[in-house]
């Protein structure tokens, strides 16, 4: 048998096992740093497949490193696991967190033959919070030669454009007063937002490509007779790259400033989580994904035609600038729905899905085996981890 043919049989054999843990994460859905049982679910499965695992690294009591083998080339595979706030699963990771252990239980089995070690990262709060540059902070991808993992898409595609991100908190302060009797006693933290919000609204014309700002508003007064002197909205800004993230915030605070000034009101920033940054996608990594993609069927129509790539954000992307790294798009079924939305969730343990998880595991660990078995490709992967 090839090593190819070795990893089909393996991820098979596993089927039924990721295929539960892909619908026993989507059915308990825990937010960023808080996976307590999708990690414990994972895991089990791991040390029960012959991996030694070290639980609560990088200082996160819901991150996991797991390796087997002990050959020269450190291949790792990412395995997300955490929801959203009331819409759970929405952008499908118990499929992520299944395909990478699918791929790495089917690796390990042909590990030693490759002269490889593999090694899959527990990932936590990759929606907002960041726990794989609490991961990078910690060294844990400095011994690592590539990384890798699929996303669910309405979509194959080999790539999405990363931006940079950054989230944070705004909370203006005023004082309260009796809204009809002595509303001028007031100073109203609700007008400041209001103020902020029709700010960055007339911003959005000089704003250049690639540059996005979105918020929700979480906390705006509690009775309509009383002046707030509270007001509370998260915030997320996005562009291309970080340096030209920074100059988006400058222009985002001098909003908020002016709002402040107009209502006589104060303001403070808290910032949540980490940056995301932009995103280098490894050219020969994602060759030899391609060609495995397609030999299950799957195309890429709208990559080869030029089409628009989607935008997103992720901390795959600080990974990448660490590590050889690709964040592919792997299509399910979703009747016409997007990531972020209850239909998505879904559509995320359907059959499409289920078929996700098996063919994303295998495509990962035959990708992961020929970058170990092109000479090419994997003295290039071991000449940057030396550089």
């Amino acid at each position: 048998m090839t090593i190819h043919d070795r990893i089909r049989a393996e991820v098979e054999r596993n089927r039924t096992e990721l295929l539960e843990l892909s619908h026993d994460i989507h059915a308990h859905p825990e937010t960023g740093y808080e996976e307590v049982h999708a990690e414990r679910v994972t895991t089990a499965l791991l040390e029960r497949h012959g991996f030694t695992v070290e639980h609560g690294v990088a200082g996160l009591p819901t991150a996991f490193r797991a390796t087997k083998g002990s050959g020269s080339l450190r291949l790792s595979f990412c395995a997300e696991y955490d929801a959203l706030p009331d819409v759970g699963h929405a952008c499908g990771h118990n499929i992520i967190a299944a395909s990478s252990v699918g791929a790495a239980l089917a690796l390990g089995e042909v590990a030693d033959d490759i002269d490889s070690t593999v090694v899959i990262f527990g990932t936590p709060s990759e929606e907002g919070g960041g726990g794989k540059v609490d991961m990078i902070n910690a060294g844990l991808f400095n011994d690592v030669h590539a990384s890798m993992m699929v996303h669910p898409w309405p979509a194959d595609r080999l790539q999405a454009q990363c931006l940079a991100v950054n989230g944070f908190q705004i909370t203006f302060y005023g004082k309260e007063a009796h809204a009809s009797a002595a509303p001028w006693e007031g100073r109203n933290a609700v007008d400041a937002l209001t103020l902020t919000q029709v700010a960055i609204g007339l911003l959005r014309q000089q704003l250049r490509p690639g540059d996005q700002v979105h918020h929700v508003v979480k906390e705006g007064g509690s009775f309509a007779n009383i002046i707030p002197a509270k007001a509370v909205a998260q915030f997320m800004c996005r562009s291309i790259n970080s340096q030209r993230l920074a100059e988006l915030q400058g222009r985002i605070e001098k909003c908020f400033q002016a709002s402040a000034l107009a209502t006589d009101t104060t303001f403070e920033i808290e910032i949540l989580g980490h940056e995301f940054s932009h995103m280098e996608s490894d050219a020969e990594l994602l060759a030899l994904y391609r060609r495995n993609a397609e030999s299950f069927g799957r195309t890429f129509e709208l990559d080869d035609e030029g089409g628009p790539m989607p935008t997103i954000s992720t901390d795959m992307a600080n990974v990448s600038l660490v590590t050889p790294s690709i964040h592919p798009l792997i299509q399910i079924e979703t009747n016409g729905a997007v990531n972020h939305q209850p239909e998505f969730t879904a559509s995320c343990i359907t059959a499409s899905a289920d078929r996700a998880v098996v063919e994303g595991a295998m495509i990962l660990a035959m990708t992961a085996s020929d970058a170990a078995t092109d000479a090419k490709v994997r003295e290039s992967l071991l000449k940057r981890a030396s550089a």
